[in-house]
């Protein structure tokens, strides 16, 4: 429960915005530019932040990014690491899943593969309090979505 202090010290937020930039490109052109615009904020000022934040990430890696915008023109934002399938993708050396996934198999991919996957994905805030175990088999389950097959070794 929120303490009295916290409530009055609270800002409103005017909108949640939510973009995919590459790692280290963010510029204030499409579609950085015009998403933050409109809510009049500082463009700049994001784009040194989220490179600085960012500059660890290989360029042009697809970072998920979610920008809390209040109404006095301040702003807040998280950046998530690569999606799943991105990582996927990038694991079997495809550049998309199958098209019928259980009929066809895309490639494949090895546990070890899905375990390094995890380990990133568990510094993400919405995985941070999962098991590894558990992020492992949601991992996996996209695999199987996908159409790529994952094996205990490649042989």
């Amino acid at each position: 429960m929120a303490t009295l202090k916290e409530i009055l010290t609270r800002r409103p937020v005017a909108a949640t915005i939510r973009l995919t930039v590459p790692a280290g490109g963010a510029r204030p052109a499409p579609p950085v530019g015009p998403a933050l615009g409109q809510y009049r904020l500082n463009l700049m000022a994001f784009c040194k932040d989220f490179n600085a934040r960012t500059q660890k990430y290989k360029p042009d890696t697809p970072m998920s990014v979610t920008i809390t915008a209040f109404k006095d023109n301040t702003f807040e934002f998280t950046v998530k690491s690569p999606s799943v399938t991105w990582y996927l993708k990038k694991a079997a050396g495809v550049e998309s899943g199958s098209g019928r996934p259980g009929h066809l198999e895309a490639s494949t991919v090895t546990l070890k593969h899905v375990y390094e996957i995890a380990k990133v994905k568990q510094s993400d805030p919405y995985c941070q309090y999962m098991s590894l175990e558990s992020i492992c088999k949601s991992i996996m389950g996209t695999a199987n979505t996908m159409g790529i097959k994952v094996v205990k070794d490649l042989d």
